[in-house]
């Protein structure tokens, strides 16, 4: 037990960076593009979000054919898999784009008429100062993510609890929950382009929406039956890969290339220590009423963001011309 803490603290720094890939895709991307690079990053994790628990059970008798415990043959292929996408985006990721980003905001800046801007506002300060000009947006960005989180994993960290009582085997638990998984991954390529096409506000408002209908399913099927509790947790999936996508274009969008390191990070432990709470909450709930009513307030908190992106309205920075110099700045990078 010494060792798994700390192994698991290294372990959640790989997945908070795997997190955050989906903001890289943002750093050289038009602002009308930044839903589908979003969702391209997202999607890219869905094999082996759904692989993923299938290869417990293989992974366990190889470590065992090793003098290893069977739990410790996940975590092998994890820093197998963790070893080769670092030297991957060590070796390929040229330029960096975060920093080639920056340096359009250098020269949007420089080629501006007008009072002179340092380079925080310029977009390539790294003081506090920044986050200080933080605009609505990236806060209704923020609440929207956080929201969806919370009801996403209060209600499937119960799923298998409340099919187990009512006498569902671990076969069917399990395709519940690769179906849910699956959900929240494979539709972000469309959830990208209905985000550039329709506007940020109107699929976050739609992960709401979807969401509270996921909440009365789950709460007003008979937990017998396998269909409504694949449905229920089918549609949780896809209002949090609604709320994600719209919520981190919307966070982006908000922010300037300086401040969106510290901005997104923040967030993401804002969002990682809420999932939390929800998933310790959910028991809590359950034991002291149901999982209907687990449900079915999950749903209802969802519906909370809608009135949040209000805060959405409002100036978001920019840089002017990033597209036509994008790919000189690239050429030059790779010199």
């Amino acid at each position: 037990m010494l060792l798994l803490f700390p192994a698991l603290l290294v372990y959640g720094a790989g997945t908070a960076t795997n997190l955050q890939a989906r903001y890289a895709g943002t750093d050289l991307a038009a602002p009308q593009d930044r839903g589908r690079a979003i969702s391209l990053a997202l999607v890219s994790t869905t094999l082996g979000a759904v692989a993923g628990p299938n290869l417990v059970e293989p992974l366990g008798g190889l470590a065992e054919t090793f003098g290893l415990p069977a739990l410790s043959g996940p975590f092998l292929l994890a820093a197998v898999a963790y070893a080769a996408a670092g030297t991957v985006l060590v070796t390929l990721l040229r330029p960096d784009p975060l920093l080639l980003a920056r340096r359009l905001a250098v020269a949007a800046a420089d080629e501006q008429p007008g009072p002179e801007v340092d380079g925080d506002e310029a977009g390539v300060g790294t003081r506090g100062r920044a986050g200080r000009r933080l605009t609505g947006g990236a806060y209704a960005g923020a609440t929207v993510m956080v929201i969806t989180q919370v009801a996403m994993v209060a209600v499937m960290t119960m799923t298998p609890v409340h099919m187990r009582h009512h006498d569902h085997d671990l076969g069917q638990v399990g395709l519940v929950i690769g179906l849910h998984i699956a959900a929240m991954y494979l539709p972000s390529p469309l959830t990208g382009y209905l985000v550039d096409r329709l506007g940020r506000t109107p699929v976050a408002a739609a992960a709401g929406v979807v969401l509270l209908a996921s909440g009365l399913v789950a709460a007003l099927s008979p937990g017998e039956s396998l269909p409504l509790v694949v449905l229920a947790l089918a549609l949780l999936g896809l209002g949090w890969n609604l709320g994600l996508i719209a919520g981190t274009a919307l966070v982006v969008d908000s922010t300037t290339p300086a401040e969106r390191p510290r901005v997104q990070g923040s967030i993401d432990v804002l969002v990682a220590l809420s999932g939390a709470t929800g998933g310790i909450l959910s028991g809590m709930v359950v034991g002291a009423s149901s999982y209907a009513a687990l449900a079915l307030g999950c749903g209802v908190l969802a519906l909370l963001l809608i009135p949040t992106l209000r805060l959405a309205a409002g100036p978001r920075p920019s840089v002017p011309g990033a597209r036509r110099r994008v790919e000189r700045l690239r050429a030059e990078g790779r010199r």
